[in-house]
């Protein structure tokens, strides 16, 4: 959607900016809550809340520091600009749209049906757009529908041998499976149960998480393929600020497992005081919004 209002002039970049970093945030509610069905069982209920805070406890971070870097110095939207302008632009060759080439018949006899057949007005515009819409998110769900009966199993089994011991092996495998389904919310989740059963351990999963962040940024770079240079740069943004947080908060050994400390103290905490973990899902992703929100309408 951001990429879309950015395409079309809707939101600047600069903007556009926040909302990406903020969508990094609120999408770890869905593995936060998946750890809720250990609440029951003490000892899963803090691995499995460790295993899912560790997401929003690195998303959280990396907003702080790069959200401070980008309103100071405009890094991000300088870097996917350039981008941008390289990957549309590169050799003379003019950027074209695989998806609209695909679709186009179906667009353009839908459109003309419109057109030849009913009273342009207001309310038949307003039409449009529902039918179009309805028809993007059922194509959306059904696809999405189809990657996980198709793969998801087999991605349990490859996540069970292989990630507790190639941590490089399981950042990628977090990028690939996440690119496939297009949400990392639900790579991420596939692995707080296995941390809750003992299965993996939180330092285990904690590179697939990663790689999920970078992974997820496929949609938004899919979403780019109108061709227009500022929707494809705010698609870039999202790319550079996850890889950026990788850089940071795993290259450096000393601070690699910062977040991981922070959730699994946290969680630990929560274990003792359960209904603190539904304090912590209310306030972190409806009250501290709806506040700041708020707050900026009545400055």
């Amino acid at each position: 959607m951001v990429v879309s209002l950015v395409a079309f002039g809707t939101i600047s970049i600069t903007n556009a900016i926040p909302i990406v970093m903020g969508a990094n945030i609120g999408t770890t509610i869905t593995n936060t809550l998946v750890s809720l069905g250990h609440i029951k069982r003490k000892d899963e209920f803090r691995r499995a809340m460790s295993a899912a805070m560790v997401h929003d406890i690195f998303n959280i971070m990396c907003v702080i520091v790069f959200l401070t870097l980008e309103i100071a110095t405009g890094f991000l939207e300088v870097s996917a600009s350039w981008l941008a302008n390289t990957f549309a632009e590169c050799g003379g060759f003019k950027f074209v749209n695989p998806l609209k080439v695909i679709t186009a018949p179906i667009v353009n006899g839908f459109k003309a049906l419109v057109e030849n057949n009913i009273t342009v007005t207001p309310w038949n515009g307003i039409t449009a757009i529902a039918i179009s819409l309805a028809a993007l998110f059922t194509a959306l769900i059904g696809m999405v529908k189809i990657m996980r009966s198709a793969a998801l199993s087999k991605f349990e089994v490859f996540f069970d041998r292989y990630v507790g011991r190639f941590p490089i092996m399981a950042l990628f495998l977090g990028v690939i499976v996440t690119a496939i389904i297009q949400s990392s919310s639900v790579t991420t989740s596939i692995l707080v149960p296995m941390v809750g059963a003992g299965i993996l351990t939180v330092r285990q999963i904690y590179p697939v998480t990663l790689g999920a962040n970078i992974g997820t940024t496929v949609t938004a770079l899919l979403a780019a393929l109108t061709g227009t240079t500022a929707g494809l740069t705010i698609a870039f943004v999202h790319l550079l600020f996850n890889i950026s947080g990788l850089l940071l908060f795993y290259v450096p050994p000393k601070i690699r497992y910062l977040p991981i400390w922070i959730s699994e103290k946290l969680a630990a905490h929560f274990a003792r005081n359960r209904r603190y973990a539904i304090i912590y899902i209310i306030t972190l992703f409806f009250v501290i919004p709806g506040l700041l929100i708020l707050i900026h309408k009545h400055l």
